[in-house]
């Protein structure tokens, strides 16, 4: 059930024959891609304005085609790499576009309240989830996915709390779903409410998962927007650390019961392990490096708006693959306890979130 976009890969640098098995998944993503453009240049040329720009357009096409029709073992390794890696890679280099006025203007206030966000969304999200009569870590999941960092998250907490396999791949498969959903549904709220570039940009990190969509769902309203969307997200990324060492804690003293059997759980010891990797992804380290080094200058102007394209054009490839990754109908399979949790989950973060623009009076 679990998207393409999550399977894991092997080192590539070690795998004979490895970039001939890529071609095929990363030349279709860049087909996708070639037409997500070419339907940006339509808009241009017909209304003179890009409603839906081709980050949005590669995604809804990836899907489309995803519904119909489910890639084979040929075309699984370019389009895992091109919605990991080459995303990862256009990630770090956004930190060469991030203006260093904007994290002076974001301020303390605001970091201390993406903290109370996510801390309250979690325990918001986890009782709606048990109201609803989850398991207390199936729960825990889609808590942890809806108010730190979709996917990441759950892989993060998953041996943190042993959880089951199923409960996993579950969680992974509907927050892929979701999050285009809300790339999508976001920005015309945005829009119907009014929010200022930063504001929206605000409620988009707070509320979009995982960076990329952050991206494709604060693009329409602008760079500063985007900007800033990925300030705050960093930071509630950032969370994720903390919430895993918490939940490491607490878990002795939760009612779950006998571990289940499967490839999370091994022993208790090794059950509550915590990954770094997954606390702080490389990619956020390089991005934050990449963002020092405009800040003291070691990025040359000249080469600000180059790296900017290229990082565009990797996003959108990236956008292609995970579409292609995702299967819509498995939100039909999910179950209607587990998709109530979700919605009302997400619904909920979203009026914390507000309500936190409004206590910060960020217009």
């Amino acid at each position: 059930m679990a998207s393409l976009a999550h399977h894991h890969l092997a080192s590539p640098i070690v795998q004979p024959g490895f970039l001939l098995r890529l071609l095929p998944g990363i030349g279709l993503c860049l087909a996708v891609t070639g037409v997500a453009y070419a339907m940006e240049a339509a808009e241009y040329a017909l209304v003179g304005k890009a409603w839906l720009e081709a980050l949005v357009i590669a995604i809804v096409i990836g899907a489309a085609l995803r519904s119909f029709w489910t890639p084979g073992t040929r075309w699984h390794a370019g389009i895992v790499f091109s919605a990991k890696y080459l995303l990862e890679v256009a990630v770090v280099l956004l930190g060469a576009s991030v203006s260093t006025g904007i994290i002076l203007a974001a301020g303390a206030p605001l970091l201390i309240g993406i903290a109370g966000v996510v801390a309250t969304s979690i325990l918001v999200s986890f009782g709606i989830g048990r109201l609803l009569g989850l398991p207390v870590r199936m729960a825990l999941l889609i808590a942890c996915g809806n108010s730190i960092c979709g996917n990441s998250a759950i892989a993060a907490v998953a041996p943190v709390i042993n959880a089951d396999s199923d409960d996993v791949a579950a969680s992974i498969a509907f927050t892929a779903v979701l999050g285009v959903v809300v790339v999508f549904v976001l920005p015309l709220f945005g829009l119907v409410l009014g929010l200022s570039g930063v504001a929206f940009g605000t409620l988009a990190g707070l509320t979009v998962y995982a960076v990329p969509q952050v991206i494709a769902a604060a693009s329409p309203v602008g760079p500063l927007a985007v900007q800033m969307g990925m300030l705050v997200k960093l930071v509630r990324v950032l969370m994720l650390g903390p919430v895993c060492l918490v939940l490491s804690l607490a878990v002795p003293r939760l009612a779950l019961g006998v571990p289940p059997k499967d490839e999370f759980v091994s022993d208790a010891p090794t059950a509550r392990r915590i990954n770094i990797a997954h606390l702080v992804p490389w990619f956020i380290v390089g991005f934050s490096a990449l963002l020092i080094c405009r800040s003291l200058g070691l990025v040359p102007t000249a080469a600000i708006a180059p790296i900017g394209r290229i990082a565009t054009l990797l996003t959108v490839v990236s956008m292609a693959a995970l579409g292609l990754g995702v299967d819509i109908r498995t939100v039909a399979r999910a179950g209607g306890r587990v998709t109530a949790a979700v919605v009302l989950s997400l619904l909920a973060l979203t009026g914390i979130s507000l309500t936190l623009l409004a206590t910060l009076h960020i217009p």
